[in-house]
């Protein structure tokens, strides 16, 4: 220290001098308090028993603590969010009860492993459902199908029906609140009490894009675990089923859930372990898997639950038929399938995601509005045109086909209007990138003039057909 030390008749300013008792009275070197200031000294400070630290006491410069090899800390109040750690590296941090940690920066060792954490993954396509809240409908616009649907309906989900005219489909069919977090559902209603023979079939289904499905390695010794869960709810109740197939429809897992109360929506889980065997399509652009949920299935396509089969099983024996009660209703959304055998939280996507997860497989050109224009091109003649259409995304393979609804026109840059073209059909030369259409019937081009496509009226749509699974 700076200045002399005298306890019982003995001063120093080297040696040691032993306090049994501790020292009682207030010790002060450069400040004018006890509660501040600093000990100064040249050599250190030898603690024989414990170093009581001040509530604003702080360490600064540089610190070694080289000597401390077999110490410990003290355990302190588990209300302070704090308890013991050895300082060799090996203890355990062992947190009180609902802690909050407020330490600016925890460090990680370099190896080390954690107990009972789950994975979630939050960055990556956990979700392998494209549009499982239910929420892009690019071919309706949120409009009921006929009865005679049996194709794709909201984007990505297939209705389809062995015999037509039984069930009709809509987003947010019957206008029921859908279940918490979600604003739209799938819903389905029956249009007569049918009795389905040995073959029928009438299911919601979607096939997933083997891009999508590789990492799952079914069909090898390592398949993973996968859980699939969702929303529901019907005006029926009982067993219901559904299933997972693979591109061939000879591997299917068939399984059934129970809706336990009529127009109430319930959430529902099931845990699938990976099939070993059997030919599942990797890491191409045709179909992974299906997904797909009875809506009624005849004999030959109802199978055992929850085991792997070698055949086309839609649902387990025994399940509901949607179809077998007249305006009975069936609706689902919040489908999520993921590796695991936990069910974890919805993977919201921004809406902009989800639309081009779906355009990927349905390039939709919607006007609502009038005087929309579309694509690039120019006046073949004077009656019309070749008109190039640049695609959002890239689709899985080229269009093969589209749909037209209302009408379209052509300006060329010259000026000079064609009138509505009487055909719009595909031309020659489609990538995955574009798709060029031939437009004839018009009148009034400029040929060999620049010219783009035109919704004069709105309430027009092209569709690109062809790129689904």
């Amino acid at each position: 220290m700076s200045t002399a030390i005298t306890k019982d008749g003995q001063t120093t300013t080297t040696a040691r001098i032993p306090f049994a008792a501790g020292i009682n009275s207030s010790l002060t070197t450069d400040s004018t308090s006890s509660s501040t200031g600093s000990i100064i000294t040249s050599g250190g400070v030898g603690i024989a028993k414990a170093l009581y630290v001040g509530t604003t006491a702080n360490i600064a410069g540089t610190t070694n603590l080289a000597g401390l090899t077999a110490s410990s800390a003290v355990a302190t109040d588990a209300s302070k969010n704090l308890v013991s750690v050895t300082n060799t590296g090996t203890g355990n941090n062992v947190l009180a009860t609902s802690p909050t940690l407020v330490t600016p920066i925890l460090g990680t060792p370099a190896s080390g492993s954690l107990v009972n954490c789950t994975d979630i993954n939050y960055t990556g396509f956990k979700n392998r459902i494209i549009n499982g809240a239910m929420v892009i409908d690019q071919r309706n616009a949120g409009a009921a199908s006929a009865n005679t649907i049996n194709g794709y309906f909201l984007d990505r989900w297939n209705v389809t029906q062995s015999t037509t005219g039984k069930v009709i489909a809509q987003q947010n069919a019957g206008s029921v609140t859908p279940p918490a977090g979600f604003s739209n559902y799938l819903g389905v209603t029956s249009q007569s009490a049918y009795s389905v023979t040995s073959t029928d079939f009438f299911l919601i289904f979607q096939p997933i894009e083997g891009f999508n499905t590789a990492d799952f390695a079914w069909g090898t010794a390592s398949a993973s675990t996968v859980t699939l869960s969702f929303w529901v709810r019907s005006s029926l109740t009982g067993n219901f089923g559904a299933a997972i197939k693979n591109s061939a429809a000879n591997r299917s897992y068939p399984f059934s859930y129970t809706i336990s109360s009529a127009n109430t929506w319930e959430q529902k889980s099931v845990t699938i372990a990976g099939d070993t065997t059997g030919t599942w399509i990797g890491a191409t652009n045709g179909i992974g898997l299906y997904v797909l949920f009875s809506l009624g299935s005849g004999s030959t396509r109802l199978g055992t639950a929850n085991v792997w089969a070698a055949a086309n099983y839609d649902a387990p024996t025994g399940s509901t038929s949607v179809v077998g009660t007249n305006g009975a209703t069936f609706y689902i959304t919040g489908v999520q399938l993921e590796k695991g055998s936990t069910a974890t939280s919805f993977d919201y996507r921004p809406y902009g995601t989800e639309l081009a997860l779906c355009q990927r497989y349905l390039p939709c050109f919607n006007f609502s509005a009038a005087n929309g224009s579309l694509g690039s091109g120019f006046a073949s003649a004077t009656t019309s045109a070749l008109i190039n259409c640049v695609f959002p995304v890239q689709v899985r393979t080229p269009a093969t086909g589209i749909l037209v609804t209302g009408s379209f026109n052509a300006y060329t840059v010259a000026g000079g209007n064609s009138g509505n073209f009487t055909s719009i059909a595909l031309a020659a030369g489609q990538s995955a990138y574009s798709g060029a259409l031939n437009c004839t019937g018009g009148t009034g081009l400029l040929a060999a003039q620049g010219t783009f496509l035109l919704s004069p009226a709105g309430n027009s749509q092209i569709q690109f057909t062809g790129c689904e699974l």
